[in-house]
């Protein structure tokens, strides 16, 4: 049976199948952002996601929308726009400065789900060595970026951003890249949408992700491979 689970009076997340139809994958209310919390939560198919001013709410929709990681990543449009740039990649030179740049509204937007609890949060994984960012740079300014959290070959994407255009799109090309290179099998993009659909995403039943996250997370990456580098996009 489906049912909302207050994290306050439990001592581990239940089922990501038990999580509401309506509001679609919602499953628990409360807990903390501590390290420990949020790695529970990724190894278990389920991130948290509410406004500032609403108690924690985690959530584990069905379907979900992912990425099969490729080298060569992006539409011949696309590619032929990023060979005219002169950006340059680096991995985790920037996580902070990259998180912050994801938590400010978008024109469309009325505010941010990325509060200061949610930034101390992540800010604290990365530390930890469990969250990484991709930082696209024209000359020294910080163009475009994004964050997320690997478990095992899984990659779990939490945000992006730009501030010209198809720098967010140049970061997700070099996360694919680099995820190809290092054997990654999928990029969890988590709710399907019009624009996820639009830049190739697939959509899994939950309990297919779940099945490939069981035997995802259990694969050992080195940790290597997430230290502060530059790296070049290959077309």
């Amino acid at each position: 049976m489906n049912s909302l689970s207050y994290l306050n009076e439990l001592t581990h997340f239940p089922s990501p199948e038990l999580a509401l139809v309506e509001p679609n994958g919602l499953l628990a209310v409360g807990g903390d952002l501590s390290t420990k919390r949020l790695l529970e939560a990724y190894y278990n198919g389920i991130f948290p996601w509410f406004n500032p001013d609403d108690p924690i709410l985690w959530w584990s929709p069905d379907p979900r929308a992912v990425f099969i990681p490729k080298l060569h990543f992006g539409s011949k449009s696309l590619i032929k726009a990023l060979k005219k740039t002169h950006w340059r990649f680096t991995i985790n030179h920037a996580f902070a400065d990259v998180i912050t740049a994801c938590a400010q509204p978008r024109s469309y937007q009325q505010g941010t789900w990325i509060s200061s609890d949610i930034k101390t949060a992540y800010f604290e994984l990365h530390q930890a060595g469990y969250a990484h960012s991709i930082e696209v740079w024209d000359g020294d300014e910080l163009v475009g970026g994004l964050y997320g959290i690997p478990v095992g070959s899984t990659f779990c994407g939490e945000s992006m951003f730009h501030r010209q255009t198809n720098a967010s799109k140049a970061a997700f090309a070099v996360l694919n890249q680099h995820l190809a290179k290092h054997h990654f099998e999928l990029i969890d993009a988590q709710v399907p949408n019009d624009h996820l659909t639009s830049l190739g995403a697939t959509i899994l039943k939950r309990q297919d992700f779940l099945c490939h996250l069981k035997q995802s997370r259990v694969k050992q990456i080195p940790a290597s491979i997430w230290q502060k580098q530059e790296v070049k996009l290959e077309f």
